[in-house]
């Protein structure tokens, strides 16, 4: 049903897997690995444009956030129209809150399709979507430091038998990536927080989303981590860091046009003032030097021949 998700994930991870199969082994753990974070890298950097907007998105509905409450103050009786008064802002001041939740909505659907790409690499299996037969046995027989990418913690020993592993090799490898990614997690959380105002963060119901967003969601790392697939964890911690940078340079380059929007009134007030000062000092000057030569004295013609030497006449 899902398989329009389904083929474009599993071609993204066979390209990736294909380039690093070619510099590693094909079978290597590693190769396999960077290509599920290189998947990540690859969705996101597709997601770049819609993640600026959501940025944008979500600033201007903090700035305006003083008006939505005196809509919502002014309205609350009538939503009918204080839906249209809701609408009618969102129109004019150019955003729309749905699309900052676009990115988000749209790596669901991407996690969904890795999780069950992921699940079709069994042993035997005759192919995995865009994968054959020789590559599901070479992501089967993958592993790193002993834990198979496609088993789970929690799954039966007999049943990580089966793949050559075991629960040590699992915990070993699966422990240390699921606190890495509960901490990438709440960084990524917090660093996006810092971002909120000071109204915004003093609403009740912002300071609950807040706590959920810094302590629980990243507890999920740690509480169903073991019922992930390792591949999965990769795929999360990989995420987590690009959000963490991605964020970074985003917010940079808008706090830097902000700057700019914000200093070029100044600069053209201080160019108009040189301007002005300069025409005034030219004026001054042209008046000054004006006094200091001889005018000419309406409706008399003034005589300079007097002025001349006659020749051989001596001052």
């Amino acid at each position: 049903m899902l398989d329009f998700i389904y083929y474009p994930v599993s071609a993204i991870l066979w390209f990736w897997h294909k380039v690093f199969g070619y510099v590693l082994e094909p079978s290597s753990g590693f190769a396999w690995a960077l290509s599920v974070i290189f998947l990540v890298f690859t969705l996101r950097a597709l997601l770049f444009k819609p993640f600026v907007h959501q940025v944008r998105s979500m600033k201007k509905m903090q700035e305006f956030a003083p008006l939505v409450r005196e809509l919502q103050e002014k309205h609350g009786d009538d939503k009918q129209k204080l839906a249209a008064e809701m609408q009618k802002l969102q129109t004019e001041q150019g955003f729309n809150p749905l699309s900052g939740c676009l990115p988000m909505l749209v790596q669901i659907p991407v996690f969904i399709g890795l999780f069950h790409v992921l699940n079709g690499f069994k042993p035997g299996a005759p192919g995995n979507f865009v994968f054959n037969a020789a590559d599901v046995a070479s992501f089967v027989e993958a592993d790193l430091f002993g834990a198979k990418l496609s088993n789970t913690i929690s799954q039966a020993p007999e049943v990580l038998a089966t793949f050559g592993t075991d629960r040590v090799a699992m915990m070993t490898v699966g422990v240390p990536l699921m606190i890495a990614a509960a901490i990438a997690t709440h960084f990524t959380a917090r660093h996006s927080l810092q971002r909120q105002s000071a109204d915004a963060a003093a609403n009740p119901q912002a300071a609950m989303t807040n706590k959920l967003m810094l302590w629980i969601f990243p507890m999920f790392a740690i509480v169903g981590g073991p019922f992930l697939p390792l591949a999965i964890l990769i795929y999360w911690l990989a995420n987590n860091f690009w959000t963490l940078g991605q964020q970074r340079v985003v917010y940079r380059r808008i706090d830097r046009e902000e700057a700019a929007s914000a200093d070029a009134p100044a600069v053209v007030e201080s160019a108009a003032v040189e301007s002005t000062v300069e025409s005034t000092t030219g004026d001054t000057t042209a008046e000054k030097a004006s006094a200091d030569q001889p005018g000419e004295i309406p409706g008399v013609i003034e005589d300079r021949a007097r002025d001349a030497d006659k020749p051989g006449e001596t001052r």
